[in-house]
């Protein structure tokens, strides 16, 4: 068993990794971390770079906290919804952490956001996390 979090290097995505983190050690359990790549979307080699550094502090700084990650990046340009719950029923985890973004009026009646998809297709517990501003 384990917990899934998807990572983005957003202040949303570093919330969502603290809870997930401290999810991963009050279950005993392993983190999956998933990041992945859309297709159609070609990173500039410093962009690139640059997440890949965020990438290598994280796992250390999990690693140092005492947590188990498991890294999951995936490339096949599936949307991070499809990612996190194919990722999610794959390993068989208690639950799936998300980071949301405070969204106006507006964005609140668009539908089809990455986490309204996760919370309402994973089959599994997912906890929703707001960032600290």
């Amino acid at each position: 068993m384990s917990v899934v979090v998807g990572y983005i290097p957003t202040k949303e995505g570093r919330s969502a990794l603290e809870h997930a983190a401290r999810e991963a050690r009050l279950r005993n359990c392993d983190l999956v971390l998933v990041t992945s790549a859309r297709s159609g979307r070609e990173p500039h080699a410093d962009a690139a770079r640059r997440f890949e550094e965020a990438l290598t502090q994280v796992r250390t700084d999990l690693e140092a906290a005492g947590v188990s990650v498991v890294d999951r990046t995936l490339e096949h340009g599936h949307e991070a919804a499809d990612d996190l719950i194919d990722v999610a029923d794959e390993v068989g985890a208690q639950c799936i952490v998300i980071g949301l973004r405070r969204r106006s009026p507006i964005g609140k009646l668009v539908l089809g956001s990455n986490a309204q998809r996760v919370l309402l297709e994973a089959h599994c517990p997912v906890i929703a996390v707001k960032s600290q501003d």
